[in-house]
């Protein structure tokens, strides 16, 4: 008999195991080596950095009060206007689903003709549209028409996401809870929504933070947001790149919390399952 050749079964294969820190290290020095070009590019412009002016413009004390700078003011408009904005675009996002699932032609036309004229002009023509055109008919104020806006847009997108999630159960489920008697409306309420939820939880939580990122256009059409109120205080006080530093790291700030709480929501979900 031949001798076996066991030269493959003398390798011995280790788990390679993965630890966060290099992973934490490796963000620190790319933050470290932007912060370093950064700071060399506004050397060479000769620009004085003043961090310390920008702490009023955030929180103050005064007589013994703590009061609101201009910059948690929009921060507190910006909340406002994401809150009612994400509540009816997921509205309108779940009606269109639902429209373009009927078996009504005209219901399904008109979701068509929604999603069509929304995903294919720009966000920013449809804030001017609504404003300019539709608000003075209609007597919108400027923070309704931004919310309205933000509500449109974004609930297009989100139509899709309903459409899939609804989609993805399985045809066993529609016909069982038929069997038992249940309308459509109780379907979707106790059988297809609960599980769909499941699946369509990440992708409408990449639409939210979109929609907080879309938010800063409002300033446009001169709501006091975030935005807005950054740029107020660069014109006043040229503080350029420290104002939009402390801008960009608020609206990261909440795009990172909103998405630790629907991973958290997700993870839940997925052990109450």
């Amino acid at each position: 008999m031949a001798p076996v050749n066991n030269k493959s079964s003398r390798h011995i294969w280790f788990p390679v195991i993965h630890s966060p820190w290099s992973d934490i290290i490796k963000f620190l020095l790319v933050i470290a080596a932007l912060a370093w070009l950064i700071y060399r590019g506004t050397e060479s412009l000769g620009y004085n950095w003043q961090w310390h002016r920008v702490s009023k413009y955030i929180l103050s004390v005064e007589d013994g009060k703590l009061i609101f700078g201009p910059l948690i003011q929009g921060l507190l408009v910006t909340l406002r206007i994401c809150g009612w904005s994400l509540v009816f675009s997921f509205l309108f996002g779940l009606l269109t689903a639902l429209l373009r699932m009927s078996d009504s032609l005209v219901g399904r036309s008109v979701a068509r003709c929604y999603l069509e004229l929304i995903r294919n002009t720009p966000l920013l023509v449809q804030l001017f549209f609504l404003y300019f055109v539709v608000a003075p008919v209609l007597d919108i104020d400027r923070f309704t028409a931004g919310v309205l806006t933000l509500s449109l847009f974004e609930g297009a997108y989100a139509s899709e996401i309903f459409r899939a999630g609804i989609v993805s159960i399985a045809r066993g489920q529609w016909e069982a809870a038929h069997s038992l008697g249940l309308s459509t409306f109780h379907t979707y309420r106790h059988i297809v929504l609960p599980q769909a939820i499941r699946y369509i939880l990440p992708p409408l939580t990449s639409q939210a933070v979109a929609l907080i990122k879309d938010s800063a256009l409002v300033s446009t059409i001169a709501i006091y947001d975030l935005t807005m109120q950054g740029q107020i205080i660069i014109s006043e006080t040229f503080l350029t790149f420290e104002i939009w530093f402390t801008v960009a790291a608020i609206y990261l700030v909440l795009t990172v919390v909103l998405s630790t709480m629907a991973d958290i929501m997700a993870y839940r979900l997925k052990t109450a399952s």
